[in-house]
């Protein structure tokens, strides 16, 4: 079950990757990772999410700052 730190932070990715026209493939073959775990992780079915590893490779991708990614407070 992803928390809603994970579902936060795969929401913002994904806009950014919308804004940025990148599809999942080409951010997975820019992370060298598989597509279908950036379609897990978009996913609500699946447990899978960016650990912060992938976020620093996500904000070098995607051009922006890692902290982009984060609330700017704690979620409830």
């Amino acid at each position: 079950m992803k928390t809603k730190i994970d579902l936060y932070v795969i929401t913002r990715v994904k806009e950014k990757r919308l804004e940025k026209n990148i599809s999942q493939a080409e951010l997975a073959n820019e992370l060298g990772m598989s597509v279908g775990f950036i379609g897990k992780v978009e996913s609500p079915k699946y447990p899978s999410h960016y650990n912060i590893k992938h976020l620093n490779q996500l904000a070098k991708i995607l051009d922006c700052s890692p902290q982009e990614f984060l609330p700017k407070k704690p979620l409830p």
